[in-house]
């Protein structure tokens, strides 16, 4: 199938376009399995995983990629993205229930509160509209990946622009290693915010990107699960006791071994 360009120009504001650099350049069939892909690891590929609240956590995470909701009044180092998402599917004149727009914090404020409304008109409203949006939520995970190398090369420095350029490329040059940034940029963010540290290092797309060699590397999407897999165990180790990251790692490495295979 002839492979398309997505850059999706007329669906962007003209300073997001500005920000992109190199174009994703995947077939229909390729962004489908995609967006089915990162489904399945975030939510199990189910519609009941569209709408969720890890416990521990001070946030809801809707959607094929877990986007982060926070609830008035709450704010965590981890970037909110829920709400750029609501402003995409605005763009796209994407049906959205009336009163989401018109909701710019999360209306749940606990994760108890959450879970008690999980059959309430709201989250039921937000299952059928997340469901029958996969496409679109596929192509705005595209699109942050497409908007990351600029900050990447800002944040990393002199002394590593060129290595994080060059294997942000070297990446690109397969549908599995295009896939493997897509997937990781959604999982752990690009690695620029600084408030994204534990004792001062990231397990950003940047900081994988730092980790994978610059020579004699094996397949692209390979060299990107093997450094993967480094910085998240250095996350955890470096993580506070208290959060019991540790559980949480067979899950993660086992997400950055299906890298390895085809997509």
């Amino acid at each position: 199938m002839k492979a398309i360009l997505l850059a999706l120009l007329t669906l962007l504001p003209i300073g997001l376009v500005e920000a992109q650099t190199p174009a994703l350049r995947l077939t229909p069939d390729q962004v489908s399995r995609i967006g089915k892909r990162i489904w399945a690891n975030e939510c199990g590929g189910t519609v009941e995983g569209l709408t969720s609240w890890n416990k521990g956590e001070d946030f809801a995470s809707l959607g094929i990629g877990h986007f982060i909701w926070y609830p008035k009044g709450k704010e965590g180092p981890f970037e909110e993205s829920f709400p750029s998402l609501v402003r995409y599917l605005q763009g796209r004149r994407f049906p959205l229930p009336a009163w989401l727009p018109k909701t710019a914090d999360c209306p749940w404020q606990t994760r108890d509160a959450f879970l008690r409304d999980a059959r309430g008109v709201m989250q039921t409203d937000l299952r059928k509209m997340l469901s029958s949006s996969v496409r679109e939520q596929t192509e705005f995970i595209m699109l942050r990946l497409q908007n990351a190398l600029p900050k990447m090369l800002s944040a990393a420095g002199r002394a590593k622009r060129s290595g994080v350029e060059s294997n942000f490329n070297y990446l690109l040059g397969t549908p599995e290693g295009t896939y493997a940034m897509i997937d990781y940029v959604n999982f752990k963010g690009e690695g620029t915010n600084p408030s994204e540290r534990y004792r001062g290092e990231g397990w950003g797309l940047l900081q994988v990107l730092i980790e994978m060699p610059t020579a004699g590397k094996s397949t692209p999407a390979v060299a990107f699960g093997d450094a993967a897999k480094r910085v998240l165990t250095r996350r955890v180790q470096n993580s506070p006791p208290e959060r019991g990251e540790q559980r949480w790692l067979p899950g993660w490495h086992n997400r950055c071994n299906g890298y390895k295979g085809r997509l």
